[in-house]
């Protein structure tokens, strides 16, 4: 078992520097951060899913694409940024099929947040994969129109749920930023278009989207 295990994860990483961008040809082997992700077993995986390796690579990018119910959203995550943790693990869970068939339960348009919340397999912040790893910030992040980031339940608490920012966010530098939507964002307006459910205590333009927001499948690429 310990073996498939390895293999196993192994080839997600294959994946992973596939579809990363090459670095330049007279670079030395891609330099690598050292990450941390730690069972939960109060939380258990929503669906099987093998942790990623404890290292990231720190160059390139990677494009995902999210194809929503409303149509494709492609974001580049960026290997180079504050974060490389947080982009190996969404390119783990895109390639193992976590996202696939799940729904993006929250979505907010007020003054000071607005974003649609995805990666949750139950509900709102309710099922994760499993693990959580620490927050990759600097303290200067901001969020403006297009940010993608991770979302979380407080410090440390990564897992796989993330913020696609559609207007803009005006939150403390708490949130790992992963890269930004590179096209799509109109699928993302017409989302926030057609309305929300309001829920308490979140305020009358915090809540539910209207009409259901189905990512019907993840991939890398375009």
């Amino acid at each position: 078992m310990k073996h498939r295990w390895v293999a196993l994860v192994s080839s997600v990483v294959a994946g992973v520097a596939l579809f990363a961008a090459p670095a330049p040809a007279a670079s030395a082997a891609p330099a690598l951060a050292r990450c941390t992700f730690t069972p939960t077993p109060g939380n258990p995986a929503a669906r099987p899913v093998l942790r990623p390796l404890p290292f990231a690579l720190t160059r390139g990018t990677i494009d995902v694409t999210f194809r929503f119910n409303y149509g494709p959203v492609t974001i580049r995550l960026n290997s180079g940024g504050a974060a490389p943790c947080a982009v190996a693990n969404m390119a783990s869970l895109v390639l193992q099929r976590f996202y696939d068939h799940s729904r993006c339960w929250r979505l907010s348009d007020s003054t000071r947040l607005g974003v649609l919340q995805c990666g949750d397999i139950y509900e709102v912040e309710k099922g994760g994969p499993g693990y959580e790893f620490p927050d990759e910030v600097t303290g200067g992040e901001t969020y403006p129109r297009g940010t993608v980031a991770m979302g979380n339940q407080g410090p440390g608490t990564n897992g796989s749920e993330f913020f696609i920012v559609h207007s803009f966010a005006n939150i403390p530098a708490q949130y790992s930023v992963l890269g930004t939507v590179v096209r799509g964002l109109p699928v993302i307006d017409r989302i926030v278009a057609d309305g929300i459910v309001p829920t308490d205590p979140n305020g009358p333009l915090d809540g539910a989207p209207k009409h259901p927001v189905e990512i019907e499948r993840a991939s890398l690429g375009w």
